[in-house]
């Protein structure tokens, strides 16, 4: 056989092997996180199925696009350095796709916990009377309380 052919063979082998083992790890570490994330237990199993799914179409199709090697193949030296130069990217390319996940999800994360928060992001500075309200500012003198000028119209909400 063709040393071109061992290298593919090679590199086939390799590259899905570290599909594998990447996809089985996140799927199995990652679904923990999912669990955080969303509220319910089959939502996050079926997130993780289809985030497996979508990892394994991306990175196989990578894998078998970036194959094909035009330049002949003479020796074993050069063989090596072409299949390091296509593992490496396949690397480069789960590396990135794990880090689009993460940050794509951790951001879902932490909109779906501000919108649970009871408490505001900031704390207020002050509480306003009601309009029309009547608060004694001082002991009022022999005839009751005193009422409260009313205070200009709140400006308009923008």
């Amino acid at each position: 056989m063709d040393m071109k052919v061992w290298m593919y063979l090679a590199y086939l082998a390799v590259s899905i092997g570290l599909t594998v083992w990447v996809a089985r790890t996140l799927s199995r570490n990652g679904l923990v996180f999912l669990r955080d994330v969303f509220p319910d237990d089959r939502l996050a199993e079926a997130v993780n199925s289809l985030l497996v799914v979508g990892f394994y179409l991306l990175n196989l199709g990578y894998v078998t696009v970036a194959m094909r090697e035009s330049d002949p193949i003479g020796d074993a030296s050069s063989a090596m350095e072409q299949l390091s130069l296509k593992v490496g990217l396949v690397l480069l390319v789960l590396g990135a796709l794990h880090f689009f996940n993460v940050f794509a999800l951790g951001r879902y994360r932490r909109g779906r916990l501000r919108q649970q928060s009871a408490h505001p992001p900031i704390p207020p500075a002050g509480m306003l009377p009601p309009q029309g309200a009547v608060i004694p500012a001082a002991p009022a003198p022999q005839g009751g309380p005193r009422p409260v000028p009313p205070a200009a119209p709140n400006p308009p909400a923008r």
